[in-house]
């Protein structure tokens, strides 16, 4: 990891300074600082009073005024530098004030101005910000109504974002047309970087608008809605100027957005890689990227920051430089870890680029300029390993998630407190086994000793992993591909085999972005994915790896956030990329899985939200471009999943694509499955051979499919419903021809009423009985008992005779 040196003074102001030294004396307004694209030029600014500057010597320290314009009779709200690529130092000064003014500055032996315009139409208007994307001016006006009694609601919503090129010529300045980028909007902060626009809402006027920022990409005419806390929300492609409407941009988007929690940034600047740097009124340090997604990298110490803190950002290749309250801290943006902090004697303080020096930072403050350099360590052997480093700043997470104290645990006072052993023996064995390879458990504890020993293969596979590591770094160009994919597919063995927490399904997310040809492969043989002799799709996965590819409700809570999904949707989505025949017959694999082995209850296993069919077709929607290869990818994925729900969705997809032969092998195919489907089935096709005659051809397939249950009567209610309405009476002979008759329903009507009865069938097997009737039982006659004396005699009492019994001939 690099090391910062020591500040070291590179030039001092004389007396006076160029009046620079009072520009940049603190206190008061903040001064802005803005260097020109060849670095030649310096440009300072603080309220009205502008200087110009500029840059000698071999570190560009020595700086002598060379401009100093007349005091602007309106507010300045930007200082710019539009470039034309096309032209070899095309650059110029733009100087913006508040009512639209714009003065382009050329340099050549001094300072001219080339051309003034006005950016805004009205009198009224008022640029509220501005910036400059290579030869594009980008800004947000602000247009009042004209009405003084306009709606109040609407005020909030006067603002429109505009654009205009200007392509810096050696004879002056040529000019574009304006572009309304959005109109109807609340006022925004635009940024620019290279090839986007980042629009930050300006207030929290709004309950919703202030939960969001937006990313113009001029390029493909396309805005993004992103939300730090969600990732991306939603991409439209500008076609029209109808479309630039702001509040049309949000249908769609306000119920998604309105669950979201308001954006908290107290600052932001743009890194040099284009994207967008966060700070929040909690000290969080947050990089958000071109496409929505954000990393947290870094939180400043001191506790909330109030809005008159001021909080200056600057990225140097991978370090972030950040200066607040007179401390600086150094940032490795890759891993988030502080690389020096230095407490400076100055108050105001601006970056500059240091020319021909990339590892260098240069400082301008109002005494003079300071310079700090980057150098990597040459003996390294005496200092920790980044390991065991890693091992005490993972600790303090652990215990800080556990402790019930409010103060904050550092790893300073873990090292020093003595009360958590674990980290400290972990760090000395790593310290230890990593210097000594060949005894590493000479030296060590006995207890120690024992630890080693449990852990000697979890070291090994990571001594490995590091060995790895460092042949790609030193491998031929031809080799590295083959290294890579050794690499990603340990790490995706990793991670599948461990706890997948959120940081581990984010770093898997990355894996496949960074990798995804070598994830491919690497999901494959975790799997263990391949096709038998039948043509049959099988895994031999275990069941542990099984459950961390389908994962739960607890893993679909955690996604959702920056652009992170489940590894079941990643391992659907390379399957769409590289292997897509396969997706139908993996979602398949996984249902039954999921039927046969998961130990959970339905509401907590992988379905108990959203089936799996149903998160595969999500994934599938996620395509910027449709193609019919992707609809009947949606067809296979439906059928799969032999959900009656999904079927009947293909059913009626396929019937409005019109593949009338598809409809009757899938109703033919799924029909079997349970009777209640197979009614909804027949209905279905029923009810569309009531309006035309493209199903006559196969009504010899179709009408075997009737249910039993379903009656002639029942036919005909479903084929009075569905016939197609006419104009006018209708006429006993049509001429179209495509009209229903009671010739093409007599086979079905014939079916139906020369089929038995349901209730018939419900007796069949005892009619089919050997021997009908069924034989008499046998009698007991019994003598009558005598009649008492003075009783008058009984008549016979007859007997009822079953029906058995009198088709016999027995007589009573």
């Amino acid at each position: 990891m690099k090391r910062a040196g020591p500040l070291r003074r590179v030039s001092e102001w004389s007396r006076g300074g160029g009046g620079l030294q009072e520009l940049l004396s603190p206190g008061g307004e903040p001064s802005r600082v803005l260097p020109s694209p060849d670095g030649g030029h310096l440009v300072v600014q603080r309220g009205d009073r502008l200087l110009a500057f500029q840059r000698r010597g071999s570190l560009g320290a020595e700086l002598r005024r060379s401009w100093q314009p007349p005091p602007p009779r309106e507010a300045l709200v930007g200082l710019l530098f539009p470039q034309s690529p096309r032209t070899p130092g095309g650059w110029a000064l733009a100087v913006v004030w508040e009512r639209g003014r714009t003065e382009l500055w050329g340099f050549a032996a001094g300072w001219q101005l080339l051309r003034a315009l006005e950016l805004c139409q009205g009198a009224r208007a008022r640029v509220a910000s501005v910036c400059c994307q290579g030869e594009r001016l980008v800004w947000c006006e602000e247009r009042p109504p004209s009405d003084a009694h306009s709606d109040a609601g609407k005020g909030a919503f006067r603002f429109c974002v505009c654009a205009r090129a200007l392509e810096v010529e050696e004879q002056g300045v040529r000019l574009g047309p304006v572009r309304i980028v959005l109109h109807n909007s609340p006022e925004y902060q635009v940024l620019a970087s290279p090839r986007h626009v980042f629009m930050v809402p300006a207030s929290t006027g709004s309950a919703t608008t202030s939960k969001f920022l937006l990313i113009w990409h001029p390029e493909e005419a396309r805005l993004t809605i992103a939300a730090p806390s969600a990732g991306f929300v939603r991409s439209k492609v500008l076609q029209s100027s109808s479309e630039s409407d702001f509040r049309k941009l949000l249908l769609g988007s306000v119920g998604p957005l309105s669950a979201l929690a308001p954006l908290d940034i107290h600052s932001c600047a743009v890194s040099d890689c284009g994207a967008l740097l966060l700070v929040s009124t909690k000290g969080a340090v947050n990089v958000v990227e071109t496409d929505g997604t954000q990393r947290h990298i870094f939180d400043l110490e001191g506790g909330p920051l109030a809005q008159e803190n001021t909080v200056q950002l600057k990225t140097f290749g991978s370090t972030l430089a950040c200066v607040l309250a007179g401390v600086l801290y150094l940032v490795d943006q890759n891993s988030g870890r502080l690389i020096e902090k230095k407490t400076l004697s100055m108050k105001e303080v601006h970056f500059l680029e240091s020319p021909g020096e990339e590892d260098s930072i240069q400082l301008l403050t109002q005494t003079g300029i300071y310079s700090l350099s980057f150098s990597s360590p040459e003996d390294s052997s005496g200092a920790e390993p980044c390991l065991v480093e890693m091992v005490f700043e993972e600790a303090c997470r652990y215990y800080q998630r556990r402790s019930l104290s409010s103060s904050k645990l550092t790893v300073e006072k873990l090292k020093k407190g003595g009360a958590f052993q674990a980290p400290v023996a972990l760090a000395a064995i790593l310290q230890h086994s990593l210097h000594q390879k060949q005894k590493p458990a000479r030296g060590l504890q006995d207890t120690y000793a024992k630890l080693l020993s449990t852990m000697s293969l979890e070291l090994q596979s990571y001594l490995s992993l590091e060995l790895l590591k460092s042949c790609v770094v030193g491998a031929p160009e031809s080799e590295v591909e083959s290294y890579c994919e050794e690499l990603v597919e340990q790490e995706v063995s990793r991670v599948l085999h461990s706890d997948i927490d959120k940081d581990n399904l984010a770093y898997l997310n990355s894996v496949f972005a960074s990798f995804p040809k070598a994830a491919w492969k690497a999901t494959r043989s975790c799997l263990q994915l391949q096709q038998n002799g039948d043509g049959l799709l099988v895994a031999r996965a275990t069941p542990e790896v099984w459950k961390k590819v389908l994962g739960g409700p607890q893993q679909q809570e955690e996604v959702g956030q920056n652009g992170v999904v489940p590894v079941f949707e990643l391992i659907c989505a390379s399957f769409l990329r590289f292997k897509p025949k396969w997706l139908p017959s993996f979602v398949e694999l996984t249902q039954q899985y999921v039927s046969l082995s998961w130990a959970y209850s339905s509401k907590e296993g992988p379905e108990g939200r959203v089936p799996l069919y149903k998160r595969a077709l999500g994934v599938l929607a996620r395509k910027s471009k449709r193609s019919e290869v992707d609809e009947e990818m949606e067809l296979e994925l439906l059928l799969c999943s032999k959900r009656p729900k999904a079927v009947l969705q293909a059913l009626q997809l396929l019937i409005r694509l019109k593949r009338w032969q598809r409809v009757v092998e899938v109703a033919e195919k799924f029909s079997k499955l349970s009777p209640l489907l197979n009614k909804e089935i027949f209905t279905t096709l029923l009810a569309e051979f009531a309006q035309h005659r493209e199903l006559d051809p196969y009504v010899d397939t179709l009408w075997p499919l009737c249910p039993a249950e379903l009656t002639a009567s029942d036919i005909l209610t479903v084929v009075l419903q569905h016939l197609p309405r006419t104009q006018g009476d209708p006429v006993p002979f049509s001429s179209e021809g495509n009209q229903l008759t009671v010739g093409l329903l007599k086979p079905l009507l014939q079916r139906v009423v020369q089929r038995p009865c349901v209730q018939d069938e419900m007796y069949s097997d005892a009619l089919q009985s050997p021997t009908f009737p069924p034989p008499a039982p046998p009698r007991e006659h019994k003598n009558p008992p005598k009649a008492a004396v003075g009783d008058a005699p009984q008549p016979p009492v007859a007997r009822t005779s079953s029906p058995s019994t009198l088709v016999q001939g027995d007589t009573v």
